[in-house]
Formats: C-alpha cells, structure tokens, sequence
C-alpha cells in the first residue's frame, strides 16, 4: 500500500470511529464526472469499498476544511 493510500484509509478510519461522520464529504470520479456524496453515504453507495475502489476518491473535506485531495485531480 503507498503512503498516500495509507493517509486516505486513515483519514476515513478517523472520521468513520472516531470522529462525527456526519461532518465529512466525499468527492469521487464517476466516469466522466466527479461527484460529491456525504461520507456515510459515500460508504453506503461503495459496499465498503467493492463497488466503488478506494482509488476514485479525489477529495475529502470536513466542513469547509480539505482533509484529502488526490495529486493534481481534474474536478
């Protein structure tokens, strides 16, 4: 697993456990699009990660704050 892999399965570990998941938002490709869905329901569309991979995140805020964003991503 990369390092920056590793950040982002920590990052939702964090956020799912730990923290308010309620706070966080989820940016992810779809095709030909980016779509941002609240963290919870990001989980919920994704099967925990087997329907949509964990490497179709670009982005993750909490509020207004960026957590996460994927290297030089086109959203």
């Amino acid at each position: 697993m990369s390092k920056k892999k590793g950040k982002l399965v920590e990052i939702l570990s964090r956020a799912r456990f730990y923290d308010d998941v309620n706070l966080y938002q989820v940016a992810y490709r779809d095709l030909d699009k980016i779509v941002t869905v609240p963290l919870k329901e990001f989980i919920l569309l994704s099967g925990t990660f087997e329907l949509i991979p964990i490497s179709r995140i670009v982005e993750i805020k909490k509020g207004s704050i960026v957590v996460y964003q994927k290297a030089k991503s086109n959203i």
